[in-house]
């Protein structure tokens, strides 16, 4: 008799380790990529293709079901018409060549936000390039109004995609009833449903969720708070913020994960990089099959100038993560451990 109790209870111990191995979905984000510019002039470009930016990285970024970034620019070897800008100072204009996608390739990335302030700096052309190079590559984007969501499957689960920006030709995030509704759809196709955001005022003095309307140089960049519990509430299971090139608090709402930014996390020249602004997370998310937040984990990364990322022995931003996660969602019973561990625990 005890002996086939004992069997029975390896069985269920066998049984239960299998159920969670398969039924354990990880998702990777990292924020914003610009990986060298040929604009406005070739010196802009990384050395060695750029095949070196991420490879401290690339087995980390691998090792997920799908691994998500915001790709910070067009795509272009030459030509466009490059965007007017009244304030040289404030005003970049990024044009990567083709073959710095390649990279991207090789890190294990499979899916990129175009929705940003920088995909429409070299006109329609630029846009089209972009797509035209994404596709043949095959990467999944979404994030333009000619390209608002995509859906794709891996290891037997069903994702889909879609992207935000307050910009010319991208899906417009003060459209909150437009968003609900490309959110329902896609939640009534797939099993995970992912929103990437580019939103919230830049630079280190708006590292805070203000929860308010955010505006930066006159443009309304958002409520990025309000806006994706409202997403959440109808179908999203995963949010990843971008946009003020600094890393901002994370949060678990209703049993699904929110990185409200998510900092620069490969860039080359013409981003600054000091202080805060070199730091970032890659961060790991882990789900059931239909979204729900187990854990997560974040990998704490430096980028010195001139950019390209390396692992952070001092894990700064894991502090900052906490620290925020303090000021700004106080309310949120969230646990960031000394190695990056997020868990939910009890206020």
């Amino acid at each position: 008799m005890k002996q086939l109790c004992l069997s029975i209870a390896l069985l269920l111990v066998f049984h239960y380790q299998s159920f969670s191995q398969t039924d354990t979905v990880t998702v990777i984000g990292v924020g914003d990529m610009m990986l060298g510019s040929n604009y406005p002039s070739e010196s802009y470009l990384p050395p060695n293709k750029g095949k070196d930016l991420m490879k401290e990285v690339n087995d980390i970024l691998k090792n997920a079901t799908v691994t998500f970034g915001n790709l910070e620019g067009t795509v272009l070897n030459s030509g466009g018409t490059v965007k007017k800008c009244s304030d040289p100072s404030i005003c970049y204009a990024f044009r990567m060549s083709e073959h710095l996608l390649d990279n991207l390739i090789t890190a294990g990335f499979d899916v990129m936000s175009i929705a940003n302030n920088h995909v429409g700096d070299f006109g329609e052309e630029g846009k089209k390039n972009a797509v035209k190079v994404l596709k043949e590559k095959g990467l999944y984007y979404a994030g333009l109004t000619s390209c608002p969501t995509v859906t794709f499957e891996k290891e037997g689960v069903k994702f889909g995609l879609v992207a935000f920006a307050p910009n010319n030709g991208t899906l417009n995030i003060n459209d909150l009833p437009n968003a609900i509704k490309l959110v329902k759809e896609l939640e009534a196709k797939v099993d995970i449903v992912i929103v990437s955001f580019h939103g919230g005022a830049e630079g280190a003095k708006h590292q805070h969720i203000t929860r308010k309307t955010e505006t930066f140089y006159g443009e309304n960049r958002g409520n990025v708070y309000d806006f994706a519990h409202k997403l959440i509430d109808v179908g999203a299971d995963i949010v990843f913020g971008h946009g003020p090139h600094v890393t901002r608090a994370m949060e678990v709402y209703k049993d699904r994960f929110i990185a409200y930014s998510l900092g620069n996390f490969c860039t080359y020249r013409q981003f600054s990089l000091s202080g805060v602004s070199g730091l970032a997370p890659i961060v790991k998310v882990f789900t059931d099959k239909s979204g729900k937040f187990f854990k997560a984990q974040v990998t704490p990364i430096i980028q010195p100038a001139p950019g390209g990322v390396q692992i952070d022995g001092q894990k700064r931003v894991i502090e900052v993560i906490r620290n925020l996660m303090k000021t700004d969602l106080p309310e949120v019973p969230m646990k960031i451990s000394n190695d990056g561990m997020i868990t939910l625990g009890k206020k």
